[in-house]
């Protein structure tokens, strides 16, 4: 095959590839924007899932809008996540534990609300970086939105450590693990876009 032929024909196939692909977007219900940016998460699916519940208050092509909603909907599910485990340690649930499960649980609320208020801060710092003028103003609050957002991760991550090991019942664990997991695949997420965000917009602003 000549060698004109060849790049027209792979050139025909990439652009055939790229139409099937947003027409199964649009078949799916799903946004191009959402499911593109996705790519770049640890979780693509469930960055997919978490987020087309949002797709309209996500504004195309706005990659603010999708690390804000992104974040916003961490935040909220760390906060629903440290509400059940608090109420693992009230009532009649107290004394199914053993004193070292008890104990675990006591360590992961108070890591778990490190990561509401870290993730807080971040939503509401992220906001503020949108309408930053200044290269070295956005920088700044991107670094404190990216270091909150990971020390949230971290703590989440110390909440699961507690429940390591074969001594810690398993109870606790189904209780527990699940939900925990989720939050920290939800807010490495939520960080991947961040950092998506943060990279393009700053070659955007003098």
């Amino acid at each position: 095959m000549e060698p004109k032929y060849t790049i027209f024909l792979a050139l025909l196939l990439s652009t055939t590839t790229l139409q099937c692909s947003s027409a199964n977007a649009n078949r799916s219900g799903l946004d191009p924007f959402i499911l593109s940016s996705c790519q770049t998460t640890r979780y693509p699916s469930l960055c997919v899932r978490t987020l087309s519940a949002y797709a309209t208050k996500i504004r195309h092509n706005n990659d603010q809008d999708l690390a804000q909603t992104a974040l916003t909907i961490s935040l909220a599910r760390a906060r629903s996540v440290a509400i059940f485990v608090a109420k693992l340690t009230k009532g009649y649930v107290l004394i199914c534990f053993k004193r070292r499960e008890y104990l675990a649980i006591k360590d992961c609320i108070e890591v778990l609300g490190n990561s509401v208020d870290r993730l807080g801060q971040s939503v509401k710092e992220l906001s503020r970086a949108g309408h930053a003028v200044a290269s070295e103003d956005f920088m700044w609050k991107m670094s404190n939105v990216q270091t909150w957002v990971s020390a949230a991760l971290t703590d989440e991550t110390t909440c699961l450590d507690g429940f390591s090991g074969q001594a810690m019942g398993g109870k606790v664990k189904r209780l527990i693990r699940f939900k925990v997991v989720h939050v920290a695949q939800v807010t490495s997420n939520a960080l991947a876009l961040v950092n998506h965000f943060a990279e393009k917009r700053s070659v955007q602003i003098p």
